[in-house]
């Protein structure tokens, strides 16, 4: 049987007689249409792998095998899905791998060694709610180097992630995010899109590596920084980086010691960090 000989995906978890558990934060995109629109939003791929997150019932995944990957490798830590995941690997034609473990322990570059001869990976995933921030987090800050990466979160944190200097959702997110990449919202969700309907909408963001990536004790120190100044962002930043220098590191970096956190930019964020080296 072949991919799109498949039945479709409602049948399917009706047959399993299965449902989305709150406790891992699922929520499902059962619509083909949907899932093809963020696989185009997320390639090319040009016959480099994708992993996929979370793929539940593999609603996203069965477009992400309709695309130019080279593999696609799906880590789910629900075992109820892994038959469900059998049957699409069946009908994939050895284009799709299966790992059952945990996002956040899951070594990426060993991962692709292993399944995907060790070919350069994209980031595809309809992300847990209640895990997407920390997951980021470890992609953007941990030993892997993604070749992009393609995610749904709720869109509160979506924006978080994309907001620029001035916004109300401008932040450590969004200043860790784009430091290290080109951050934007690419397509929204109404919370109707899925089964079960969260209470919230989703968004898709796609971040791209930047050509140059800031080094590690530069990204520790603007992590350091960024809790600092957010982390009493209704102060100046004199008094919010007091322990790290205040007005002193402030006048080092070309940024005004009276402003607040909300108004530098990336660019002044990283100024901050490199002053405290």
């Amino acid at each position: 049987m072949r991919i799109d000989e498949l039945p479709p995906l409602r049948e399917t978890l009706a047959a399993h007689d299965l449902l989305a558990k709150k406790s891992f934060g699922q929520h499902f995109l059962l619509d083909l249409n949907v899932t093809r629109k963020i696989a185009r939003l997320a390639g090319p791929f040009e016959g480099r792998a994708v992993i996929e997150v979370g793929p539940g019932p593999g609603g996203l995944t069965r477009a992400l095998l309709e695309t130019d990957a080279s593999k696609v490798v799906v880590v789910e830590k629900d075992p109820r899905f892994l038959p469900l995941l059998e049957e699409l690997r069946e009908a994939s034609d050895g284009k799709l791998e299966i790992v059952e473990g945990d996002a956040l322990d899951v070594d990426e570059d060993d991962l692709l060694a292993r399944h995907a001869g060790g070919a350069r990976g994209h980031l595809v995933s309809n992300l847990p709610y209640n895990v997407g921030t920390p997951l980021l987090i470890k992609w953007l800050t941990g030993p892997w180097r993604p070749a992009s990466m393609t995610l749904m979160f709720q869109k509160e944190v979506a924006d978080r992630i994309a907001a620029r200097a001035g916004d109300d959702a401008y932040g450590r997110l969004a200043v860790i995010s784009q430091a290290i990449s080109d951050a934007r919202v690419v397509m929204d969700l109404p919370a109707r899109a899925f089964t079960p309907p969260p209470k919230v909408a989703s968004a898709v963001v796609r971040l791209d590596p930047r050509p140059e990536r800031p080094p590690e004790d530069l990204l520790k120190a603007l992590e350091k920084v960024t809790a600092a100044a957010f982390g009493q962002r209704r102060k100046m930043l004199r008094s919010s980086l007091k322990q790290l220098g205040g007005a002193a590191l402030c006048e080092a970096a070309g940024i005004e010691p009276d402003a607040r956190a909300e108004v530098v930019d990336v660019g002044g964020f990283l100024r901050l960090a490199r002053a405290t080296l």
